[in-house]
């Protein structure tokens, strides 16, 4: 599928109406790992390629957004891929990820379907990721059960990493977070006792007892408490917790998080952060035009603690999170990757420019959110590359159809990558609005884009 051409009805924030609003249209994404470090949310997540391979989830690489305002994110593109794993001979598997930042390095945990867990060494949250071990770090009889690690550093300094499918197990890491100590459980490892009271009862197809505990853990602590987030009670799978007052346990099942609602898929991940005095929850669906379950689509929800700690049921909306935590300045470069929703394109990555917005054709758009135009500007620039004959730029207040500030006239630069500014004058427009950038022009791709800017 070369692009994602989306039929819905585009309504307020350009929300699906009866459906999830993914927070990345671009590509198909799942596994959501969010990350804050530096008053930034890094959203961490699997790939789901367009095509499938045999019908299954088909992933070669992992995938970084992030954020400053929870509704506009910014493409930093493929992090790494199956191919920085030189052990690993096959070139799919690419499965949940989380990442964290200790030691000035940010290490980024891999699992790897039917290889185990591997972690990724790099210099800033958006790589490069490098294999510093040339091996598996989970080096267990487990390996094709080995999947979704979730990783905490507590107070005192232990590093805890938890994974699993169906049982749940976990390792404390050194210091160095690249190895572990191996004089617990079976060499090094600890496996849970899977109890209802632990992590809720259940039965399996077969009417035996288990839990609902099933994969995909996130493990954190908030307010002295250790939370367990989980995929839980089968296929389709639902979120649950369970919570504890030490990081390994006795655990306690407090009950669901997300049900089963449509358009979720009938896999499930979470990742819960807080961030600038907010709590937000991360979850995937099918939502996305040409979803499915093997094509999966993060999303984002706000939600707030109960008194005591304990998560409410959140329900899936068609907004997801309606306002932005602050304005975007347009007088600074603002790279054209960052959007709050979009509809026909794709992302590329130049070895000089970095990522660009590409596969633009005539009708698709940018929207960005919370566009602080203050007293007005006078000029829009941006960075273009066309092979072909151009096209235009129609800069749009509050929808696809709004005011009209100015169209830009792209110019052929006689490559695909080669690089020019071109600007235009725009009408005057004073205070906070969504900012559209439509594309116009003929048939087929019109030009690659890799920033724009406003000037007073």
């Amino acid at each position: 599928m070369k692009k994602l051409l989306l039929s819905f009805a585009f309504v307020g924030l350009c929300g699906f109406v009866g459906a999830q609003k993914p927070i990345v249209q671009t590509y198909f994404t799942a596994d959501p790992a969010p990350m804050v470090y530096n008053d930034t949310v890094y959203l961490y997540t699997s790939h789901d390629e367009d095509s499938t391979v045999n019908n299954f989830f088909t992933m070669y690489d992992w995938r970084c957004y992030s954020s400053t305002d929870m509704v506009n994110w910014t493409d930093h593109g493929a992090v790494a891929s199956l191919k920085n794993i030189a052990w690993f001979d096959k070139n799919n598997g690419a499965w949940a990820p989380q990442c964290i930042a200790r030691n000035g390095k940010f290490y980024l945990y891999v699992p790897i379907h039917g290889g185990g867990i591997s972690v990724l060494v790099g210099d800033s949250p958006t790589g490069p990721f490098r294999d510093v071990l040339g091996k598996r770090l989970i080096d267990s009889e487990h390996i094709w059960n080995d999947i979704d690690p979730t990783i905490f550093v507590d107070d005192d300094g232990q590093a805890y990493l938890y994974w699993g499918n169906p049982v749940l197990r976990y390792v404390k890491l050194n210091n160095d977070m690249i190895s572990y100590d191996k004089s617990i459980g079976k060499n090094g490892i600890v496996s849970l006792e899977m109890t209802g009271e632990a992590f809720g009862e259940a039965v399996d197809r077969d009417g035996k007892p288990r839990t609902k505990y099933v994969e995909g853990p996130w493990f954190y602590k908030r307010n002295g408490i250790y939370y367990m987030v989980y995929a839980a009670a089968g296929i389709p799978e639902y979120i649950a917790y369970s919570t504890a007052t030490s990081p390994v346990g006795p655990w306690t099942y407090k009950g669901f998080i997300m049900e089963r609602a449509p358009k979720l898929a009938f896999t499930n991940h979470s990742g819960i952060i807080d961030y600038k005095g907010n709590s937000y929850f991360f979850y995937h669906s099918e939502s996305l035009t040409g979803g499915g379950g093997f094509r999966r689509s993060v999303c984002l929800e706000q939600f707030k603690y109960n008194a005591d700690g304990s998560i409410p049921l959140i329900v899936p909306t068609a907004e997801g999170v309606k306002e932005s935590l602050s304005a975007l300045n347009p007088y600074k470069r603002v790279e054209a990757e960052t959007m709050a929703w979009s509809e026909g394109l794709k992302t590329a990555k130049d070895n000089s420019k970095g990522i660009y917005v590409t596969k633009i054709n005539n009708g698709d758009y940018i929207k960005v959110s919370s566009v602080d135009f203050g007293k007005g500007a006078t000029t829009f620039e941006a960075s273009l590359a066309s092979a072909a004959k151009g096209g235009q730029i129609e800069i749009r207040l509050n929808s696809t159809d709004g005011e009209l500030l100015g169209t830009l006239d792209v110019k052929n630069t006689k490559g695909a990558n080669n690089w020019a500014v071109q600007s235009c004058k725009v009408k005057a427009a004073k205070g906070i609005h969504d900012l559209y950038l439509v594309f116009k022009g003929g048939e087929g791709d019109l030009f690659n884009f890799d920033w724009w800017k406003f000037s007073k």
